[in-house]
């Protein structure tokens, strides 16, 4: 099982920072023939607006220099997948290090275990969340709290990058944000599309909204059972394999 490292509270340059740091040490314990289970860090971030390297993302910062300065706001680049997205208090960000390669996942499938994993804890908490096949991501339907059947609003952001099947950066859910910094940008380069929060869902449904520590239990918990089943998978694929090609123990 991926342990679960709590962050705390880290600008976004620092939190890179260990992000690559663990990085290597899973890519070091392959290289040592090593079987790492990997680490889920959970972070809150400082008010930061990072932007992708996809060719146009910079555009979707509307609000200007100043704009960003009274708010407190600040800039980062960021290699991540995806386009331009906020991160601040009150959002739950979570960056899983884990070796892909050793789970048999490729992105795809690693994108719809993150979605699953999200989707999961919100089931835990009484919410449904939702896909959509036009965007990445997890969405609700505002318009009765959260539980019906069009995805309205954004509550978690992901975007991801590999390196030598190690990923990086993954998902972030709105718990408690101040959803006023998200009309600083068009988020995620998707014009139109609102975002929401699990306050705002709990509160229109007339409920007490989540803290921070219990969103973060229920999307780590939800998080390493996908992984144990990704991994549990993979041995069974890999035990098949080596059966169909004559690789049998000996007495």
């Amino acid at each position: 099982m991926p342990r679960v490292i709590d962050l705390g509270r880290l600008d976004y340059a620092r939190a890179y920072q260990e992000q690559v740091r663990h990085v290597d040490e899973v890519l070091a314990a392959r290289t040592r023939g090593e079987l790492d289970a990997g680490r889920v860090l959970v972070v809150e971030h400082d008010p930061v607006i990072t932007v992708s390297r996809r060719p146009g993302a910079s555009r979707h910062v509307i609000a200007t220099a100043d704009s960003l300065a009274r708010a407190g706001v600040a800039i980062a680049e960021t290699d991540r997948g995806g386009d331009v997205t906020y991160h601040g208090p009150g959002q739950l960000v979570v960056y899983p290090i884990l070796d892909l390669s050793a789970l048999n996942l490729g992105l795809h499938a690693y994108m719809r275990l993150l979605e699953d994993s999200v989707i999961d804890a919100l089931a835990a908490l009484g919410m449904r969340g939702l896909r959509d096949p036009a965007a990445t991501g997890v969405w609700v339907d505002t318009s009765d709290g959260g539980r019906g059947d069009t995805p309205v609003a954004k509550v978690c952001a992901m975007g991801v990058r590999v390196r030598k099947w190690v990923s990086m950066h993954g998902l972030a859910l709105n718990v408690s944000p101040n959803l006023d910094h998200f009309a600083l940008i068009v988020p995620c380069g998707l014009v139109g599309r609102p975002v929401t929060s699990l306050e705002v869902l709990a509160h229109a449904r007339g409920e007490t909204p989540p803290t921070m520590g219990q969103a973060a239990q229920d999307v780590t918990g939800a998080l390493t059972r996908r992984v144990r089943e990704a991994r549990e998978a993979a041995a069974r694929a890999r035990a098949a394999h080596a059966t169909h090609h004559g690789a049998f123990p000996s007495d």
